[in-house]
């Protein structure tokens, strides 16, 4: 019985929830950033390509890169951005 009490009250406080989180979103969300493009087999590959004409400046990037620890998508778009700079 004390069971079913604790999930009924339980159950209760979500639905209580969840009708005043509904009511304040009436307000548009804004828009969210997204300054990064979800990296795709063929953009990998003309990144490679470019990448590879100047080896002297990608293996410092790289460097720059293992210094501050960066991993997955966050570490070829810093490889991209360090690239892309003169």
């Amino acid at each position: 019985m004390l069971r079913t009490g604790i999930c009924l009250v339980t159950a209760l406080a979500m639905a209580g929830s969840i009708v005043t989180a509904s009511a304040q979103t009436t307000a548009p969300a804004p828009a969210p950033k997204t300054s990064k493009l979800k990296l795709t087999k063929e953009r990998m590959k003309e990144m490679r390509a470019h990448w590879s004409q100047n080896k002297s400046k990608l293996k410092a990037c790289r460097k720059d890169v293992k210094a501050k620890g960066l991993a997955g998508d966050d570490r070829w778009f810093y490889i991209e951005e360090c690239m892309g700079k003169s």
